[in-house]
């Protein structure tokens, strides 16, 4: 069978090297793009509406003052024609319009010849193609006029509400009969006093019959184009106005007397009506039928000139329709017509459109000669341009899409510069984290670079710190490994080497080597226990049973169980106990594990003992701390002591101030380490201070009663 052949050295396969890149819509710069261009087109977008909403509430505001302009432009210069035969005086108003609406405006005829002109330049203006309306009063512009809302009419209208000075009686009457219905598209008129059917006077100046109730007017045939105003002979002298009025003033106030609210209105021809202003109840309408109380016939008979007027504009519309071939008609001051009976012929249905068309070509052939001709009107800018127009065309459309497209473009360029220099230190660190699993950096390594002072630059010192400590756990781990296997390879070659001596015969089995080679079994022992306690300590496994104890007995047994080595080496061993724990147990002792509190200072102990020559002092001393109140213990000799340089390393494993590995000078390298595990898990600090040729004091400080917890089930021997 095949193998698959191992990686060489040095060399990482890919699969187990640098990892897979990931996909954009999966990777923090591609999500950091999407956001940026998400947020960018929302803001876009929301730019655009308020833009295109603020700019057309903008342009309908200026678009509604132009059309507004326009209007009273047209309605101005129409009430002139109306009111005039040409149009020689009309320079003053045209400069008056200008001044008004900040706009040019020329008036030309049919030719295109200007004749009234707001602009001072002597030469020429140049027109647009197209004027802007034509100006004439008997072809009024629809549009224009619609806009106006009637002003022409109105302006030349008065109006004069007349109401009673006290509330009359009510008077039953009878129930009036219906009121007569309202023209279409004319004001609403109230015939206040209708007398007895009119007998209206015929061109020849004979009577005619009363009035058919089917009338009609040209503004109901929807054909009627001329401007109110152009009354031309139906035009009232002075002296019939003021006649006219008398009478329409006298009749107002028989009404008011009556307790009646009327309005006296006075039309561009300056004749006056009556129209009720409120709704009356039924003796109010029999009022108003009863005529002969108010004397109404004198207001409504028509003046000379009228029936004159009248004549000719009768005329003129029956030759009309006799050239249509329909019936004649008889046509009212107030435009309306009903049919002439005529005993020799049978009544036939009239047709009110033709009636109108030919009403209304009689009124323009007889109104000719007294409005201005046709104008066409030119309204422009001061400079003589044409007026801007406000309309999104297809250039202004690319415009606004190509800003667009250019912000949303730098948005999504900026994202990818930000997003790149955003994920550069993250690959950075990937890569430096794969390297630390893989090992390809070998022992040294190399640090991440830590841009500015940012999350990711924490994150990136944070990382090189964890790395920089792992690296020197690594090496740690190296020397232990190295320590161990020293320490357990020199008792085992003494054992080996004696044992196999014993064997061949060279060396006897006496009871001097039984002693050394038990000598060497117990460091053995003493190693691989010293080494379980710090694995214990470690994995957080390490079991305290604490208990009150009393100090100065603890540190009296340790002295008792080091004295004969202390002897041994000609050094004196002491203790010393200030104020504070008791001598036979009380509610002021320590609490804390007596086995694992004498192994610590034992360790301290053993360790002051070989490191101070023959004739020095060891001594062990108890106190409390104030205001504290927590446990010091010390331990200080008159030894060789340690250098500055060597202080940082002493609770370090396997660690020895004499590198020789003496065990005369020098023991496993464990016991400092151990008394600084045993401390911390009472919760407590070691410290040592020390000077060379002086000696070193070690103190341990354990907190006060209470602060270790016992654990569950009792100690195993």
């Amino acid at each position: 069978m095949g193998s698959t052949a191992p990686p060489q050295p040095g060399r990482t396969p890919r699969a187990a090297g640098r990892p897979r890149r990931l996909p954009l819509r999966k990777s923090l710069l591609g999500r950091f793009l999407a956001v940026s261009a998400l947020v960018a087109a929302c803001s876009v977008a929301a730019t655009a509406w308020l833009a295109v909403q603020t700019t057309s509430g903008a342009i309908k505001k200026e678009q509604g003052q132009l059309l507004a302009d326009d209007t009273r432009v047209y309605n101005t210069l129409l009430d002139y024609a109306a009111t005039h035969p040409d149009w020689d005086d009309v320079q003053g108003t045209v400069d008056d319009l200008a001044q008004r609406t900040g706009r040019r405006i020329t008036l030309t005829d049919g030719d295109r010849t200007p004749f009234a002109d707001s602009s001072p330049q002597t030469a020429r203006p140049t027109l647009p193609p197209q004027a802007s309306v034509t100006v004439n009063p008997l072809a009024v512009d629809t549009a224009l006029s619609a806009l106006a809302g009637g002003e022409s009419t109105e302006d030349l209208t008065t109006r004069k509400t007349i109401a009673p000075q006290t509330p009359r009686p009510t008077k039953v009457r009878p129930e009036p009969a219906p009121p007569q219905a309202v023209v279409p598209g004319r004001t609403p008129k109230v015939d206040l006093a209708p007398e007895p059917p009119e007998e209206r006077p015929k061109p020849n100046g004979g009577v005619r019959g009363p009035v058919v109730p089917s009338s009609r007017s040209a503004d109901e045939s929807g054909v009627d184009r001329i401007d109110p105003r152009a009354v031309g002979p139906f035009r009232l002298s002075t002296a019939d106005r003021t006649r006219l009025r008398v009478l329409a003033e006298r009749q107002a106030q028989c009404y008011a007397a009556r307790g009646l609210t009327v309005t006296l209105v006075t039309g561009p021809s300056g004749r006056p009506r009556l129209e009720r202003t409120a709704r009356t109840d039924a003796s109010d309408q029999m009022f108003l039928d009863d005529g002969r109380e108010c004397d109404t016939g004198a207001l409504s008979a028509p003046t000379a000139s009228e029936r004159t007027a009248l004549d000719t504009l009768n005329d003129l519309t029956n030759a009309c329709l006799d050239r249509r071939r329909q019936p004649r008609v008889d046509v009212g001051l107030d435009l309306t017509w009903s049919d002439t009976p005529n005993p020799s012929k049978a009544r036939t249905s009239l047709d009110h459109r033709t009636i109108g068309l030919c009403l209304h070509q009689a009124r323009g052939e007889q109104l000719s000669s007294h409005v201005a001709p046709e104008a066409l009107l030119f309204i422009t800018d001061r400079d003589g341009g044409t007026p801007s127009k406000f309309e999104l065309s297809p250039d202004n459309t690319a415009k606004i899409a190509g800003a667009a497209a250019l912000v949303l473009a730098l948005t999504v360029g900026v994202s990818v510069v930000a997003g790149t220099r955003l994920v550069r230190p993250l690959h950075a660190l990937t890569g430096a984290a794969q390297r630390m699993k893989d090992g390809s950096g070998g022992d040294r390594w190399t640090p991440v670079p830590v841009p500015a002072d940012s999350e990711i630059g924490r994150l990136a010192a944070a990382f090189n710190d964890m790395a920089a400590h792992r690296t020197r756990l690594e090496e740690q781990r190296k020397v232990m490994v190295s320590d161990v296997a020293h320490e357990l390879r020199t008792p085992l070659s003494n054992i080996r080497g004696w044992l196999e001596g014993a064997q061949d015969g060279v060396a006897e089995l006496d009871k001097a080597l039984v002693s050394s080679l038990l000598e060497e079994a117990v460091q053995l022992q003493h190693i691989i226990d010293d080494l379980q306690d710090l694995a214990e300590a470690d994995a957080g496994a390490l079991r305290l049973y604490p208990e009150p104890v009393p100090v100065t007995e603890l540190l009296v047994q340790v002295a008792a169980a080091h004295q004969a080595r202390a002897d041994a080496a000609g050094v004196t061993l002491t203790v010393s106990a200030s104020t504070g724990p008791a001598e036979g147990g009380g509610p002021d002792d320590p609490v804390v594990d007596p086995v694992r509190l004498r192994q610590a200072v034992g360790n301290l102990v053993t360790n002051a003992i070989r490191h101070t020559p023959s004739g020095g002092e060891v001594t062990v001393r108890a106190a409390r701390s104030e205001p504290e109140g927590d446990l010091v213990l010390e331990v200080s000799d008159t030894g060789e002591g340690l250098t500055a340089e060597q202080l940082p390393y002493v609770f370090d494993r396997f660690w020895r101030a004499e590198k020789s590995r003496n065990r005369r000078t020098g023991g496993s390298g464990l016991g400092l380490s151990i008394v600084r595990r045993l401390t911390e898990a009472h919760g407590g600090t070691v410290s040592v201070s020390s000077t060379v040729d002086v000696g070193s004091v070690f103190t341990l400080r354990i907190p006060a009663r209470g602060s270790v917890s016992e654990p569950a089930g009792d100690r195993q021997g």
